[in-house]
C-alpha cells in the first residue's frame, strides 16, 4: 500500500431506516375482521381504523356490543382509531344558503335508523355524527381516537370539509396507488391482479386503503392478499405506521386530540 493512500476498511454503510406506508381499515361488514387481526398482529403492524357503525354478518353493528371486545384488543395492541361518521352517511351535495338558514347537506345513511333515507344535515349534525362515532370507539377501545375523520366512499365537498374542520376533524383521504381495490367486482379484479399491481406502485408515504369485508366482493380480498401485501412491502424496505405518525396529520393531531 502506498504512503499516504487511505487503509481499507471493511466497514459497510449503514442502512437507512424503512420509510413508512400508512396502511388504514374502513369498516365493513366484519366477517374478516378476525383475520385481519392474526395478520396485523403475526406481522407486528400497527393501522389505523375508521370505524362507522354499518351492518355486520354478525352482532349488533360494527361499533354494538358484540364486536366492542375485539375493538378493545385492538386497542390494547396499539392500533389507532378514528371516525368514519356513525351511520356511515354519505354526503350527496351541498345545499344553497337561504337567509339565516345554517349551511345544509343532503346525506343518505347507510347504517341507523334512518339507512336508506335522503335527509337534509346542518353542519353540526354531521359534526354530530362524526363526533358519536369517535366518542364510541373512546368507551370501547380505553384509546383517545384520533382527531380524523374519514367520509364514506370518500364523498365530500370544499363546504363539507370546513365545516368539520370547524369542529376539529381533519379529513384523510388515501393515495391513488393506496387504493387497494378491495370494493371492486372481484371478476374483473382479481386478488392476484390487485396484489401484483400494489406492490408495484405502492410508494413511501402512501396512505393504504381497505375495508373490514365488503359485501358485494365475491372472492374476499384479505385472506389472500392482506400477508403478502405486507411481506412484499416489507421487502421493499418499507414499514407500516399508524396516522398518529403521518408528517401531515401529526400537528393537527397534537393541537386537537382530546
Amino acid at each position: 500500500m502506498a504512503l499516504g493512500s487511505p487503509a481499507k476498511t471493511s466497514e459497510k454503510p449503514a442502512k437507512a431506516d424503512p420509510e413508512p406506508v400508512y396502511l388504514t381499515f374502513d369498516t365493513g361488514h366484519m366477517a374478516i375482521a378476525p383475520f385481519v387481526a392474526e395478520v396485523l398482529h403475526r406481522q407486528d403492524v400497527r393501522v389505523t381504523f375508521f370505524a362507522a357503525n354499518e351492518a355486520t354478518k354478525e352482532g349488533d353493528g360494527a361499533l354494538g356490543s358484540h364486536w366492542a371486545p375485539w375493538w378493545a384488543a385492538r386497542g390494547r395492541e396499539g392500533h389507532a382509531f378514528a371516525s368514519h361518521t356513525y351511520d356511515h352517511a354519505y354526503w350527496r351535495g351541498d345545499l344553497p344558503a337561504r337567509g339565516g338558514e345554517p349551511l345544509r347537506f343532503r346525506v343518505r345513511p347507510t347504517a341507523g335508523a334512518q339507512a336508506g333515507r335522503d335527509l337534509v344535515w346542518t353542519a353540526d349534525d354531521y359534526r354530530a355524527d362524526i363526533a358519536r362515532a369517535a366518542d364510541r370507539l373512546r368507551a370501547i377501545t380505553g384509546v383517545a381516537p384520533l382527531p380524523l375523520w374519514r367520509a364514506p366512499g370518500g364523498k365530500h365537498s370544499p363546504a363539507l370539509l370546513a365545516a368539520a374542520r370547524e369542529g376539529g376533524w381533519a379529513h384523510v383521504g388515501w393515495s391513488s396507488a393506496g387504493f387497494l381495490g378491495d370494493e371492486l367486482p372481484s371478476d374483473r379484479w382479481p386478488n392476484e391482479q390487485l396484489l401484483a399491481q400494489a406492490l408495484r406502485d405502492v410508494r413511501p408515504g402512501d396512505i393504504l386503503l381497505a375495508h373490514l369485508g365488503i359485501w358485494s366482493r365475491r372472492v374476499p380480498w384479505a385472506p389472500e392478499v392482506l400477508e403478502p401485501l405486507i411481506t412484499g412491502l416489507k421487502a421493499r424496505g418499507l414499514r407500516f405506521a399508524t396516522l398518529r405518525e403521518h408528517p401531515h396529520f401529526a400537528p393537527w393531531i397534537a393541537a386537537h386530540q382530546a
